[in-house]
């Protein structure tokens, strides 16, 4: 029986046959490797292990109606028994900053007890801003910061919340999300960027550099959690932690190149899937956690497990027979800390399997060198509370005003019939539907709460999609029935009746907040009350602007057909109420685009690079068909696009592409403009993607104005992964296409054939 066992856990460890590429020669230690190894030398093996091990809040923790504080004998036996490295925050709600200074000192005065001194790394989601302390600034979640395609914007939000991080006295955060957003019935689209690698990828350097910035050991920076690697955000039905179906060359093609990215951008710590892959749990997967992530992108920063997941070995993927066997799994493909959370059995287990031999002592020096190293980098020795009086843009209207620009920029205008919008201010507006008056449409998960369901208390100072249009235009002005819950008709009599009064109707239609498993659904149409509810208004006559706070594209093709004016506003944050209000009414110019591809129907779900194979036969009318395209955005402006020019007719390797195009703004208001390139291939040695996009900036155009964009462009953005897993670019023709406008190049290598002939 255990001879059966051991062959197929070597079985499941290798169902992804590819050899690891050969590791780079060791850099010479640094400064602070030399102090690790130091401090290793003088380290038991249990000290060591309880360094790998990570205990939920609640662990140390007593709440007791409603007042929460550090439990003395709790905190005690996790750090003096069992010497535990770090502690997560989980449950309960959001505290002021002073409690965030009792809980946090209370932890790291009890680790000054300990033999060698060492703190431990408190570790918390602060996934859109630091969403579990009170007063802060909450910005549009992932998925909407996409739809800004400004990376400075991202940068912006990432220093932010860093800065208000570390004013909570927390040095960890674990954000961003870097998970391909292919799935729209998948929970947690909302927490990524989008569809596209790219965009993924220069968005997530972007927030990574925003959280670490020049020293991550500073008292404004954070370490950034790259999370969850790798290819969690596809599982086949769209479950939160069901199994995936990726072959090697599609992980490595559209999941793989954000991490590295994030590795190249200094990401010091990773979260693992916990999902699988083909049969193989990434927490036991020793060729992604080793000989990819380590081999390849050469990652030397903490791995750490997410909820429960080595248990889950034993318990949901039964690869392991036993618990133990499956801490001995974990460790020895590449885990360096675990999220245990609730107990201590991950220690003593570990410890006994070094004394058996089956983990050896080297790979646990390895993975408390890593997490050693972190503490190191964050100035935790130094500083492992921090001083009160650093912080004093916390929660400041500085900070307010960089996500109050994030969510405007964020919200897409998708339709706009006749221009109805904007709107004139003293219109007699009708304002409904179950996400116009709740901040949890705004907010979404992760916000004050796990699932994000006490929003409405904790932002009572924010305001509302319904409060924000009556600050703006006037009470007098605006009416309100709620015609419909999330999932059933609420008064709908008295919504028709009041909608006949007024000259627009507002509705706000999508969903409330949830977050992980609680936000799985079996249908991804909108509940049947919204569509009720749409089809009612719509029979009054008056026009009808259809607001979508979502945090994936339900299928809304029926509602959305009687629309004058649709607009996607995601999950834009505490001040996404006031950026849709100053879009609606013409204080601001939309300039949003969308980072996935919306679905027209709940089983026709498609990827834009992907639109040429999904077509099939030409004649085929179930094919490609959105509701709107990836990169899709309206604006109150026009814009032209001209003169795009490569500087040669040929490029060759080592060689650089320079690509210039000529936006203006051909209309009569100012405006911002999403300026995306995207590079196809005529032939490939497989099924070249339709389009990519390979770069993209963002400017702002008066009226009139025009300005010249420039791209650069080398081999590498063309490079593709074939059937061997081999990334290569492969010489043949290329087609450029910056709005309406297109160009054709060729690409000479000197080792890979062309596949067209030509050349």
């Amino acid at each position: 029986m255990r001879r059966i066992f051991i062959i197929a856990s070597v079985a499941c460890l290798n169902v992804l046959l590819l050899a690891a590429q050969p590791q780079k020669s060791q850099p010479a230690a640094s400064a602070i490797d030399k102090k690790v190894d130091a401090l290793i030398a003088k380290m038991t093996l249990e000290e060591k292990v309880g360094q790998m091990t990570e205990v939920t809040s609640d662990v140390v923790s007593t709440t007791t109606n409603d007042v929460h504080q550090i439990d003395a004998a709790k905190i005690k036996e996790a750090i003096l028994k069992y010497h535990v490295g770090s502690i997560l925050n989980v449950s309960g709600h959001a505290y002021d900053r002073k409690h965030w200074f009792e809980v946090i000192s209370a932890i790291q005065q009890e680790a000054a007890q300990d033999r060698l001194k060492i703190p431990v790394i408190y570790g918390i989601d602060a996934i859109h801003g630091v969403t579990y302390t009170t007063g802060s600034t909450l910005f549009p979640q992932e998925i909407a910061m996409a739809a800004t395609f400004n990376k400075e914007i991202a940068y912006k939000a990432g220093e932010i919340t860093a800065y208000e991080t570390r004013a909570s006295y927390i040095p960890w955060n674990y954000s961003p999300v870097l998970d391909l957003g292919k799935s729209p019935l998948w929970p947690r689209i909302y927490e990524t960027f989008g569809e596209d690698p790219y965009l993924i990828k220069t968005m997530g350097a972007s927030i990574i550099k925003g959280y670490q910035g020049n020293d991550v050991g500073d008292k404004y920076h954070v370490a950034a959690c790259m999370k969850h690697y790798l290819g969690y955000g596809d599982p086949l039905s769209g479950k939160d932690r069901t199994p995936a179906w990726i072959p090697d060359r599609y992980m490595r093609e559209y999941f793989l190149p954000p991490f590295a990215e994030a590795v190249k951008a200094g990401a010091r710590t990773l979260m693992i899937n916990s999902g699988e892959i083909n049969g193989v749990p990434l927490h036991a997967s020793k060729y992604m956690l080793t000989d990819v992530l380590r081999g390849e992108l050469h990652f030397d920063g903490i791995a750490v497990t997410d909820w429960r997941d080595i248990e889950y070995l034993h318990d949901r993927h039964h690869i392991a027979a036993t618990q133990k066997d499956a801490v001995m799994i974990a460790v020895n493909a590449g885990v360096d800390m675990s999220m245990v959370p609730y107990e201590y059995s991950f220690y003593n287990y570990l410890i006994e399997l070094v004394h058996e031999g089956k983990v050896s002592m080297a790979r646990i020096n390895e993975a408390v060198h890593r997490i050693l190293k972190v503490k190191y980098e964050l100035g935790l020795f130094e500083r492992p509370v921090g001083n009160p009086d650093d912080y004093p843009k916390f929660g400041s209207d500085e900070f307010k005003q960089v996500s109050v620009q994030a969510a405007t920029e964020a919200i897409t205008l998708l339709k706009n019939n006749n221009n109805i919008l904007p709107l004139k201010k003293g219109m007699k507006v009708f304002v409904t539907g179950p996400t116009a008056n709740t901040m949890r449409a705004l907010d979404g998960g992760w916000s004050y709460t796990w699932q994000g369901d006490q929003s409405d208390k904790f932002a009572a100072n924010k305001n509302t999609i319904l409060e924000a249009i009556q600050q703006k235009t006037g009470k007098d002005n605006v009416s309100y029935e709620p015609g419909a819950a999330f999932d059933s008709l609420q008064n709908i009599n008295d919504a028709v009746k009041a909608a006949k009064k007024a000259d627009v109707i507002v509705l706000c239609l999508g969903e409330l907040s949830y977050t992980e498993n609680v936000g799985n659904i079996d249908d991804l149409n909108l509940p049947w009350a919204q569509t009720q509810l749409a089809m009612e208004l719509a029979k009054t006559g008056k026009p009808v602007i259809l607001v979508l706070a979502e945090g994936r594209p339900r299928i809304v093709t029926q509602a959305e057909s009687l629309s004058a004016a649709t607009v996607m506003t995601y999950l834009s944050g505490n001040e996404g109420g006031d950026a849709l209000a100053s879009i609606l009414f013409g204080d601001a110019n939309p300039s949003g685009k969308l980072p996935f591809t919306y679905p027209k129907y709940a089983n026709s779900l498609n990827n834009y690079y992907r639109k040429n194979l999904e077509n099939g036969n030409p004649d085929d009318k179930h094919g490609y068909n959105p509701l709107y395209e990836f990169g899709f955005g309206l604006s109150y402006t026009t814009f032209g696009y001209s003169n795009l020019h490569l500087s040669k007719p040929d490029l060759k390797e080592n060689e650089t592409l320079t690509v210039t195009v000529d936006v203006k703004n051909t209309g009569q208001v100012e405006g911002k403009e999403s300026v995306l390139l995207y590079t196809s291939q005529s032939y490939a040695s497989i099924s070249p993607d339709y389009k990519r996009l390979r770069a993209y900036d963002k400017v702002s155009l008066k009226p009139g104005e025009t300005k010249t964009v420039t791209f650069k462009i080398i081999a590498k953005d063309l490079a593709f992964v074939n059937d061997v897993s081999k990334t290569v670019t492969e010489a043949g023709e290329f087609k450029i296409q910056v709005g309406d406008q297109t160009q054709n190049f060729n690409y000479i290598s000197n080792t890979v054939p062309s596949r067209t002939g030509k050349l």
